[in-house]
């Protein structure tokens, strides 16, 4: 059986009494089995499993972890049992132990793939689904992820330390693209759902779920950001988006579904971009100004 420090489960069971989700998801199931709290969205449960083992560069440019490191998890309740949907950030050494343990725990795979191109040591993606009472679901996925490193603790921060600063105008660069989000961890992210309602496997999976345009931006030092994410488009979308990036100096670095017997079809275009504040802004706006309303 598995145990986690006391104080973790009270204080998991503490706050999970306290929400009492209309969603009817059995969150105290899945925060006894990760030692954790995650986050509401809406009717999903998010957690998320930072690698901040890993040292990533870009162009010489330190990766933080949430601008393109963030493992995650996302519950939602689906008539009796519940779905569970996510990806994980894996080293290519970890991608097939970590893909069996969710294959041998009754867990799919949807999508294996790269998110960034020029990184190092180079990281894949791997999107995965399940359906079953939310405890079952959370000890397949955790089972999985010790597979790998990934860190299942988060570390405290130090008592009285300050939120990092994204080293950047994040407001500025908000107003410029036209969207708002929130800076955690050095990173402003920003989100941009999709309009139609979005199913996989006949279950409807709303923003919260990855059915968002994501738009995470760093600083990259003298002036600049790195910017990355995916859009998520419809297929008449894709190459407008990708000639309006393409204008702006915005690279595309992979282009894929993370999804199997989605309606509508989606496609998941992922981006990299490095330019000053104001110019990634513009150009990232132009593109998301394509995006459905």
């Amino acid at each position: 059986m598995k145990s986690f420090p006391l104080c973790s489960f009270l204080l998991g069971a503490s706050l999970t009494a306290q929400q009492t989700p209309a969603s009817g998801l059995n969150i105290a199931g899945i925060d006894q089995v990760f030692g954790k709290i995650g986050q509401m969205q809406g009717d999903v449960y998010r957690l998320g499993f930072p690698r901040t083992d890993l040292s990533v560069t870009v162009h010489g440019i330190a990766i933080r972890p949430g601008l393109a490191l963030g493992s995650w998890a996302a519950f939602r309740k689906a008539g009796a049992q519940a779905v569970v949907h996510g990806d994980l950030v894996l080293l290519e050494s970890e991608i097939n132990p970590v893909i069996s343990k969710l294959e041998d725990n009754g867990l799919q795979i949807t999508a294996v793939h790269n998110h960034l191109i020029d990184e190092t040591p180079q990281v894949m993606y791997v999107h995965y689904w399940g359906q079953g009472p939310e405890a079952t679901l959370a000890t397949s996925l955790r089972t999985a992820l010790l597979a790998s490193k990934t860190p299942l603790t988060p570390a405290a921060p130090a008592p009285g330390a300050p939120a990092p600063d994204p080293g950047f105008d994040a407001d500025a660069f908000q107003k410029t693209l036209g969207r708002t989000g929130a800076v955690r961890g050095g990173v402003l992210s920003v989100s941009v759902p999709r309009p139609e309602k979005i199913t996989m496997m006949g279950v409807e999976l709303p923003p919260a779920m990855g059915m968002a345009t994501s738009i995470n931006v760093q600083s990259a030092g003298n002036g600049r950001v790195a910017a990355t994410g995916d859009f998520v488009m419809i297929d008449d979308e894709v190459n407008p988006i990708v000639k309006a990036l393409r204008a702006h100096n915005v690279a595309v670095t992979a282009l894929h579904n993370h999804m199997l017997h989605g309606t509508p079809t989606l496609y998941f275009m992922h981006f990299w971009a490095e330019d000053t504040p104001a110019n990634v802004a513009a150009g990232l706006k132009a593109a998301v100004d394509l995006l459905a309303k």
